[in-house]
């Protein structure tokens, strides 16, 4: 009998409830660990077999853990925890901060190839399928260009990006494609576009008592990688209303290629996703990926990996046999 993958969760956000849904269902996969900042005695797990642990904790299961899924957020956790947690167990993340990526890419693959482990970071749909996508329609369709759109929906990134800003309460950022824009490039065409003409960025913030809301707009709209270069609306609501309609974490969006194969033959090519939940939808990725970091690793290779490195069976619960018959 071939032996469960051994998982531990490292953050219990959103994002690490959505990968505990995910590896319960998995047929391969254990759940062994999750480790917390918060007292573990006042968090309920959904799992049976999985106890919580405070994230110091976490260095005593080296070679007791197969993955661990890294669910911190971009902006401040995973900066220090990839590198961290790399060095002592396979990890899986969804590092999103895209400018950043190749240094974020740097450290985390020094520390696991020191280490000897397999390290598959930025993976979820956007850095992740999205990327993948990207990838494969380029080359494709050479003679062309790409576009990516997101939303309209909540973005997890950016609301804890702004969570984190001094004075803020809660806070849901969602994305909204601009129609015209998206309708120009499916037409196939290929419009060229600066940042704010893609998209807006509409923020809803519940502040602290006290706090200084034209301050914490402006840190807003100024952030760097996140709201600078967008068209972003800042509105300060209660948190009773903040809980009343904007629980939801729905997202998606496209990855289209336009492109011709010959004089006058053009093509458009569309990846879409319509995603009920986001952390949903991602928590399923990380664990996918987190089956691929495990055989890699089995066979050898370490250091860190993105989507471009693995191919899908890697993903898979089925055998190759099975993919060439029934998939291929």
């Amino acid at each position: 009998m071939v032996s469960k993958i051994r998982i531990a969760i490292v953050g219990y956000g959103n994002i690490g409830k959505a990968v505990e849904r995910a590896v319960l269902q998995a047929p391969d996969m254990t759940l062994e660990a999750i480790f917390t900042r918060r007292d573990p005695s006042s968090i309920q797990s959904k799992s049976t077999t999985a106890k919580l642990f405070l994230l110091s904790e976490a260095e005593s299961f080296a070679g007791k853990i197969d993955v661990a899924i890294l669910c911190g957020g971009s902006a401040t956790d995973l900066p220090e925890q990839g590198p961290r947690f790399a060095a002592l167990f396979n990890t899986v993340d969804s590092y999103d901060t895209h400018a950043k990526i190749p240094g974020y890419f740097a450290a985390v693959d020094k520390a696991a190839r020191s280490a000897g482990t397999t390290s598959v970071i930025s993976t979820g749909w956007d850095p992740g399928l999205f990327s993948l996508m990207r990838v494969i329609e380029e080359a494709v369709l050479p003679r062309g260009e790409s576009y990516t759109f997101w939303g309209p929906g909540v973005s997890q990134g950016h609301s804890d990006a702004i969570r984190r800003i001094r004075g803020v309460r809660d806070a849901r950022q969602y994305t909204i494609p601009i129609d015209i824009a998206v309708q120009a490039v499916r037409s196939g065409n290929q419009p060229r576009f600066i940042t704010r003409e893609k998209h807006l960025r509409d923020c809803y913030v519940v502040a602290e008592d006290g706090a200084d809301v034209e301050r914490i707009e402006e840190d807003i709209k100024k952030m760097p990688n996140y709201f600078a270069d967008y068209d972003t609306t800042v509105t300060f609501i209660s948190q009773d209303e903040m809980d009343a309609n904007h629980t939801g974490m729905p997202h998606g969006g496209f990855v289209i290629r336009t492109g011709e194969t010959s004089e006058g033959v053009k093509h458009v090519v569309e990846f879409a996703l319509k995603l009920n939940s986001n952390p949903e939808f991602t928590g399923s990725t990380l664990a996918a990926y987190a089956r691929a970091a495990c055989r890699l690793n089995k066979e050898g290779q370490t250091g860190a990996k993105t989507v471009f490195d693995i191919g899908a069976a890697y993903l898979s619960t089925r055998t190759p046999e099975e993919l060439r018959k029934e998939m291929l």
